[in-house]
């Protein structure tokens, strides 16, 4: 059986890009990691390539600053950068969240879009975000659809059409037997 859909990969793969994103640029920049900082370490792409692989996390931040800037004063510090994972973890992903961090986490492309396909079916709260949770749960509902599938379609193999029926007599059709019983 193939393994089981499961979210873990994508998360931890998101929270560690961003962890790393913020670690590296607080690192590398005296004063925090502001949003100044931020498109300076963009717009370095020998920075950007040594310390991230790609500028995806420090993209994200840029993009998303205001947001994670919880207390407005300019600078993300390592307790919002915390919140951020926090409310990843708890909360979810939005679509757009999977669609822009989801290839930088070196999870399967499979996985992004069994997710991204399926997004609507495993956000069961219908808040528009989709959790570990939620997809782990998606991923067993979806393992015992295939597995009634394939009972039923086990049983229906294994029913003979109308076999070794004597029909000179007053049989009927629903006088069927099945292969597996009929073995003397």
């Amino acid at each position: 059986m193939a393994k089981r859909l499961d979210g873990t990969s994508m998360f931890t793969g998101i929270n560690a890009g961003l962890t790393n994103a913020f670690t590296h640029l607080s690192n590398q920049y005296s004063d925090g990691v502001t949003v100044e900082n931020l498109n300076k370490a963009l717009s370095n792409s020998t920075y950007i390539n040594g310390a991230f692989a790609n500028g995806t996390f420090a993209s994200y931040l840029t993009n998303n600053f205001s947001a994670v800037d919880a207390d407005a004063n300019g600078t993300i510090s390592a307790s919002e950068i915390q919140d951020l994972m926090t409310n990843i973890a708890t909360q979810g992903l939005t679509r757009e969240q999977i669609m822009t961090l989801g290839a930088s986490t070196g999870m399967s492309s499979s996985l992004q879009e069994t997710v991204l396909n399926h997004f609507n079916e495993i956000d069961k709260n219908k808040d528009g975000k989709v959790t570990n949770q939620e997809i782990q749960a998606y991923g067993v509902e979806s393992d015992l659809e295939k597995q009634k599938l394939a009972d039923r379609n086990r049983l229906i193999g294994n029913m003979s059409m109308f076999h070794d029926i004597d029909t000179s007599d007053d049989s009927s059709l629903l006088d069927y037997r099945y292969l597996d019983n009929e073995k003397s």
